[in-house]
């Protein structure tokens, strides 16, 4: 009798295990299936959200393909104006900071010492001329040889070269202009000596002037003799200066792989000025028809670039459609679109992170982005 109680006991404690697992196993499916509708209910409700997006219709535009590079400015001729010989600074003829031209005396040396000795040789060149002649007349008497005819020859030529070269160092004291141009600071004073070499002021032609700039060597092939340019300084930051190129250097730097070209550009106000640098831009090729976009629609990926093509369905509802394309050069705000879209097509332009294909959208174009090719960059402070 004990054992059969024992054996229901068993039993009953084998049905209430059972009981347990199935209600488990049914709660969690009817959890399942509580959690899936939840889920798809909220999917709905956001699949059926309508995202608002800027937008904006595409069509081709003439594209001028530019490469860019920073240049340094140089004047046309530039130099330290020096003496050759030493001497004391007698008089200053130049005003700093003035236009000069091309001979005009800049510095004068102490040359008193050195015009005596051009006096003395002058006057011993012109004895030694006078004895010249009367030999010659007394060898036409016979009365002197042909060997002191020639001597005195041999004086005239050798004293009247003495006075040339005395005339010369004379005039290597009076400093002139080697050519015209602008003049800078003054570097000497009254009674100041100079050695040779010593700089006396600076001089700069500035009307035309250089500008050298380096492109890489797989982008030589696209510039020529002649060719357009554009600098832009940032101490002119509205204004753009014109210029072509003059020269290709025939060099390629071992070390960098780049080309130096030379532009030369009108300056006739002096406003560009040795030393300064300037953004440099090189116009190539012929323009070209693009489809062009602001580059916020561009979408980049990994796996590549897409846009959100506008889809205009029936009741006036609008969804997106995600298209992949190819990007070309970049200009400005401006990208270039080589594959993908045509003339006519209506793509979002911000907003693009929150929509999918098929995303209702709606369009509010009162702040859009930027699209211009060449927009002001802010003036840094």
């Amino acid at each position: 009798m004990a054992d059969g109680k024992k054996h229901k006991d068993q039993s009953k404690k084998r049905m209430r295990i059972m009981l347990i697992v199935l209600a488990i196993l049914f709660g969690g499916i009817f959890l399942y299936k509580g959690i899936t509708s939840l889920l798809m209910r909220y999917g709905m409700s956001h699949a059926s959200k309508v995202i608002t997006v800027s937008t904006n219709t595409v069509h081709s535009s003439d594209w001028q393909s530019q490469l860019y590079s920073v240049g340094s400015i140089r004047a046309i001729r530039g130099v330290n104006v020096t003496t050759q010989l030493a001497g004391m600074v007698k008089s200053i003829f130049f005003i700093p900071g003035t236009i000069v031209t091309k001979g005009d005396i800049l510095v004068e040396l102490n040359t008193d010492a050195d015009v005596a000795q051009l006096h003395a040789l002058q006057a011993s060149a012109e004895l030694a001329d006078i004895t010249y002649h009367r030999d010659k007349k007394q060898l036409a008497a016979k009365a002197i040889s042909q060997e002191t005819l020639d001597i005195d020859i041999g004086n005239v030529k050798n004293l009247n070269a003495q006075v040339e070269q005395q005339a010369a160092t004379v005039a290597k004291k009076i400093l002139q202009a080697p050519f015209s141009g602008r003049l800078g600071i003054s570097a000497v004073n009254p009674g100041q000596y100079l050695n040779p070499g010593d700089k006396v002021v600076t001089l700069q032609q500035l009307d035309p002037i250089y500008v050298d700039f380096y492109v890489p060597q797989q982008l030589v092939s696209q510039l020529k003799l002649g060719q357009s340019i554009t600098l832009k300084s940032d101490s002119y930051p509205d204004k753009t200066f014109s210029g072509i190129i003059t020269t290709i250097d025939p060099l390629v730097d071992v070390n960098t792989r780049n080309a130096e070209i030379e532009a030369t550009i009108a300056n006739s106000n002096f406003e560009l000025l040795p030393g300064m640098f300037g953004n440099v831009t090189i116009t190539t090729a012929h323009p070209q028809k693009f489809i062009t976009l602001p580059q916020t629609a561009i979408t980049f990926n990994p796996y590549g670039e897409s846009v959100y093509l506008v889809i205009h369905e029936a009741k006036n509802k609008l969804t997106v459609k995600q298209v992949f394309v190819i990007t070309g050069e970049t200009r400005g705000d401006q990208i270039t679109v080589l594959k993908g879209l045509k003339d006519g097509d209506e793509i979002v332009t911000s907003g693009q992170l929150k929509l999918k294909n098929g995303s209702e959208i709606a369009i509010n174009n009162t702040t859009v982005p930027m699209n211009n090719p060449a927009p002001d960059l802010p003036n840094e402070r």
